[in-house]
């Protein structure tokens, strides 16, 4: 880790080590990451960890799930359906704000009162002291500052912040200022701001479109302390409310008043503290969106004031413990230990919490590629969240997984039109968006990535074989098993041989577009095909609804049954796609280390016909189909797509660590576990200032789970084929499995099972190693760990791009 970080450490990951993530020192080259590591959400609402007075700051940003704004897409030459408008997240009013002016009494004698004063600021003056904390278990951003003001008056200043996981619209920050050794005049300002100014990045094509002044003011009203806004977008049509509530407690003397302008509520708090004196500050903010043509400004007014009325009335202690309480009862199931590696330890755990705090279960919305920690990728929500994030939160979290799919099935309608659009049958997905619709401009790794459908029932089909949700099924799920279905049966094509291909798609490498036959795609679409078959015969009434009859069932299984496996006799290999092993080969020799990653200095032309690999694809299909390849085959072309694959994509760690552990090279597997746990904590990719990656942080997860623990659910049987790293002393991890707490460790003496919550003939069945075991509440099952298999010598990576070894 960077070595401005610090953490609390004792052997093992006992104690606090590996649940406080702590950073000292103002830091100010490394804020925007900073700012990502400790934002806080609760699914609806995310702040960034930008420091409480707002400067200095990399990207402020305080977000609400699905609000955003619209852009027009242009094009120098335009064609038929490329899109015309794209969603763009948008930050809603800014609650966190507390301002602080300091200056000298003119005479200490006197109550006095503060002038503006000199304003709090890092990068003036002397600091003495600073130090932020997020707590993984309060749930809590902490912060204290003890800081001298460039004429010399001296102030420490403590914060807490949290957002609710309890209460969906409500945040709060307690803000405290004490003076240290002589008098001082203090001017504190809680201000509730709205169109913020966003920095824009133009030296990666990645980076956010940001929408200036995207907030239009349509209402504000003040009462007392307390006060409320209302503005609206232009073009999305969206409308956001915010208000905020207040405590304060200070000596006598001190005075507040509250004042507006159309983009801003000001609270401002002023008089003198003398040493041992603190002022104290508590703001309760609440926030809420809806259409513009649905509720009024007043009435959404109202709504917001009764949330932070109410938050108040419960009071900033109450709601720390109800913030504890939710997370001591999310981590029952969702702990990860790792004894040996503290470093890990933490990193594994900042990953789960920042999953538990993306998504909810009281509502049908889905968590973005960045969650809620800032504007990369323009806020969008991709396929990761169904490849990456709602496989974790299955396991962990499963009705936040729920809801994340039944947002999907809301969005089906647009998915039906973008479908007909394409000439096609069913729905398709898009590959970006935030309102339903495609957001993505034309882009052959992106337009043709159709495997975005079969990642979502892929979703629901893990969803329902962990859970044995069939009422669920029986509605969005046979509703998104089928649509998708449809548009792989019409999409594909039938050849003399009769064999079932899919031609012209890109699959997960983004270094590899507009191919025949991608593996991924294929095998993905066929477990698409077969999953809607079943699910239809499974549900003949929903099947009847949606107008599916046999012949349409009959002609999913045989397209899936005929689908085109392409494979590399001569090599032995299989083909990411059709040809690809035939292709040139990359020149990794006359690469330099500071041309990667690739995307950025070489035109795609290039990329697109060689033999190089962004992100796992053949590997990620070796995990998600497990049973379509033998143990040879998975061994072989694990060697084979190791030496050409770059890993400029975050996404690409995490199953090349998985399928290295399966395979034996279980070295190789620590490494690239500690790359993808670490990918934000360490800003390994220099991508974290935009915001946190989900998908990298999941991964996390599923290689302790995946690839250390073995997990597989194939066909709804659940297995494990288990393996512990040389480093680590004690693996142990929980799932959720058809309503049930399975606890799994892993030790040199073998692999345990308990059921720790069970009840009298509650049981679960499960496969270690190929042995058919049951599990009670009655006593825990203990194997022997099963022998690693022989890989023989270490894969050899792309020159330079191994992993860093652990």
């Amino acid at each position: 880790m960077h070595s401005h970080s610090t953490a609390d450490r004792t052997a093992g990951g006992a104690g606090d080590d590996g649940w406080r993530i702590r950073r000292t020192g103002a830091d100010l080259d490394r804020l925007g990451e900073t700012e990502s590591v400790f934002a806080l959400g609760n699914g609806w609402v995310g702040w960034r960890g930008n420091l409480d007075e707002g400067t200095p700051y990399g990207m402020p940003g305080s977000y609400l799930n699905g609000f955003h704004e619209q852009r027009e897409l242009t094009y120098p030459e335009d064609g038929y359906a490329f899109p015309q408008r794209a969603d763009t997240v948008v930050s809603a009013q800014n609650a966190a704000l507390v301002r602080l002016w300091v200056t000298g009494p003119v005479d200490v004698r006197g109550s006095g009162g503060a002038s503006d004063g000199e304003p709090l600021d890092l990068r003036t003056g002397t600091l003495h002291e600073h130090e932020r904390v997020l707590d993984l278990r309060a749930g809590v951003v902490e912060r204290r500052t003890d800081w001298s003001s460039p004429a010399g008056h001296r102030v420490r200043v403590s914060s807490t912040r949290l957002v609710s996981l309890p209460r969906r619209p409500v945040a709060a920050v307690r803000y405290v200022v004490e003076a240290v050794d002589t008098p001082v005049d203090v001017r504190v300002c809680a201000d509730l701001l709205a169109n913020e100014r966003v920095p824009e990045r133009s030296d990666d094509p990645r980076a956010a479109s940001v929408i200036h002044d995207p907030l239009t003011a349509e209402a504000r009203r003040a009462d007392g302390l307390d006060g409320v806004l209302v503005h609206r977008t232009d073009r999305s049509g969206q409308r956001v409310a915010t208000a905020v509530a207040h405590q304060v407690s200070a000596p006598a003397g001190f005075a507040t008043e509250a004042d507006f302008v159309p983009d801003r509520f000001r609270l401002a708090v002023t008089g003198r503290l003398r040493p041992g004196d603190r002022l104290e500050l508590t703001r309760y903010a609440a926030y809420e969106c809806a259409p513009v043509g649905g509720v009024s400004a007043a009435e959404l007014a109202d709504l917001v004031a009764a949330e932070a009325h109410a938050a108040r009335a419960e009071g900033f202690p109450g709601l720390l413990a109800a913030q504890r309480a939710a997370l001591d009862a999310a981590w029952a199931t969702a702990d990860v230990v790792l004894d040996g590696d503290p470093e890990l330890q933490q990193a594994v755990r900042f990953a789960v919490f920042h999953l538990l705090q993306a998504g909810r279960p009281d509502g049908d919305r889905t968590i973005p590629a960045k969650g809620l920690t800032g504007n990369g990728y323009d806020g969008h929500v991709l396929w990761d969240t169904e490849g990456y994030v709602l496989p974790v939160l299955t396991y962990l979290a499963p009705e936040v997984a729920r809801s994340a799919l039944r947002w999907r099935h809301a969005h089906l309608p647009e998915a039906r039109e973008r479908a007909a659009e394409l000439r096609l049958a069913g729905a398709a997905f898009p590959w970006r968006t935030i309102g339903g619709r495609e957001c993505s401009g034309y882009w052959p790794a992106g337009s043709a990535g159709l495997h975005v459908n079969a990642d979502i029932a892929d979703a629901v089909l893990h969803y329902v074989a962990a859970t044995g949700d069939r009422e669920f099924l029986a509605g969005p799920g046979v509703d998104l098993l089928v649509e998708t279905a449809r548009l792989w049966h019409r999409f594909g094509h039938w050849s003399d041989d009769g064999a079932f291909h899919l031609h012209g798609v890109t699959g997960p490498d983004e270094y590899t577009a507009l191919v025949d036959d991608n593996l991924f795609t294929n095998l993905m679409a066929r477990r698409n095909l077969r999953g809607a078959a079943d699910a239809a015969e499974r549900h003949p009434e929903a099947a009847a609804r949606l107008g599916v009859d046999a012949a349409e069932i009959a002609g999913w299984r045989a397209a899936g049954d005929a689908m085109f496996v392409p494979y590399d006799r001569k090599r032995g290999v299989h083909q990411q796609a059709a040809g690809f092993t035939e292709q040139p080969e990359w020149d990794f020799a006359n690469t330099s280390s500071d041309e990667y990653p690739l995307l950025l200095h070489y035109p795609y032309l290039e990329l697109y016909r060689r033999q190089v690999i962004k992100q796992a694809d053949l590997v990620l299909a070796m995990l998600r189909c497990a049973g379509e390849f033998t143990a040879a085959e998975k061994a072989r072309n694990f060697a084979y797509y190791a030496a050409r694959t770059v890993r400029d994509s975050s996404l690409s760690a995490a199953p090349q660590a998985v399928l290295a552990a399966e395979v034996g090279h279980l070295d190789l597997a620590y490494d690239l576990f500690a790359e993808t746990a670490l990918q934000d904590l360490a800003d390994l990719g220099d991508k974290s200032a935009d915001g946190l990656h989900l998908a990298s942080l999941a991964g996390a997860w599923l290689v302790v789970a995946q690839g250390f623990g073995g997990l597989r659910d194939d066909a709804g049987v659940l297995s494990f084929d288990p393996r512990l790293p040389r480093r680590l002393r004690r693996v142990a991890f929980s799932l959720r499995w058809r309503g049930h707490r399975l606890r799994v460790t892993l030790t040199p003496e073998g692999a345990r099972y308990e059921l720790p919550d069970a009840g009298p003939g509650d049981a679960v069945e499960l496969w270690h190693h190929g042995e058919r075991l049951q599990v009670t509440g009655d006593a825990a099952v203990t194997r022997p760990l099963p022998p690693l298999p022989d890989p023989g010598p270490e894969p050899p990576s792309p020159p330079g791009r191994r992993p860093a070894r652990r």
